[in-house]
């Protein structure tokens, strides 16, 4: 995507969260200012082992198959919130194959993302695109209201998003919201990054978050496993628990190296019927 290509509010200067997530998985809705600090988020991660193209393909496997088992378990509404640009295997593509007429809202901030994603769905009369922001999860359960009957089972999918958030307290008030908004039946998917701290690692992490601070989204954050299994807390976890994204219900054995050190974890809980 070339500079000059720039939808009008775009300063394509400023790193995009999304557009640089849409680089890790070999995507080109990308700019120069993206793949720049997108490379050198994977040049860090590289000297500590990890590999951070490996962590992005490992969270669309874990989404793809928890999407896919709770279609397959009878949910017909999903609510997408930081959907991010369109790649392989949308919510709205793997619920359309576990279960036809399924309807799907996705919500995200990024002007880029919601015209691509406006494009992309003009012939889905069962997909809807909606420009919310994550710090007001009032707002976006509202507006999603005017397509989704949240007095029936809904999945809420918020997938690595909140390692975008600083605040750990305003994390947990938006999860709870979420949470509230559920009715016996539906489910909640998160799935947040995490790192195994090492000696030395400090600097590397700091480095990481300046390079994610000149992005929009302005900087990063890690949490532990019982943080986010904390974001369950009230719901039926799902086994296996919050784990490692690529062992959540994976018949893939296949570990790439370059998860050792880190990724993502992810889990899936629901209310219970």
């Amino acid at each position: 995507m070339a500079d000059e290509q720039a939808p009008p509010g775009i300063d394509p200067t400023i790193p995009s969260v999304a557009r640089m997530y849409d680089y890790y998985l070999g995507g080109k809705d990308n700019f120069h200012s993206d793949r720049e600090a997108a490379e050198q988020i994977v040049g860090l991660a590289r000297e500590s082992g990890a590999d951070v193209r490996e962590m992005a393909r490992a969270n669309r496997g874990f989404l793809v198959r928890a999407v896919r088992h709770i279609a397959e378990s009878g949910v017909r509404q999903f609510l997408d919130i930081g959907t991010g640009l369109p790649t392989q295997d949308n919510v709205h593509q793997v619920v359309r194959r576990a279960a036809p007429g399924s309807k799907v809202v996705y919500v995200d901030n990024d002007p880029i993302v919601l015209t691509h994603a406006q494009a992309l769905l003009a012939d889905n009369p069962d997909t809807f695109v909606l420009d919310g922001d994550l710090h007001r999860p009032a707002d976006i359960l509202k507006a999603a209201a005017a397509h989704l009957d949240f007095s029936r089972p809904v999945a809420i999918v918020v997938a690595a998003v909140f390692h975008f958030f600083q605040d750990d307290d305003e994390v947990a008030a938006i999860v709870s919201t979420l949470r509230d908004a559920l009715v016996p039946g539906g489910h909640l998917v998160i799935s947040h990054s995490y790192i195994e701290p090492e000696a030395g690692e400090a600097d590397k992490m700091a480095e990481a978050q300046g390079v994610y601070r000149r992005s929009a989204s302005g900087s990063i954050a890690w949490r532990d496993r019982e943080t986010v299994r904390g974001y369950f807390d009230g719901l039926e976890l799902l086994e296996p628990g919050v784990v490692p994204v690529q062992d959540w219900r994976n018949d893939d054995p296949y570990m790439p190296p370059g998860l050792a050190k880190g990724g993502v974890l992810g889990g899936v809980a629901r209310v219970r019927p």
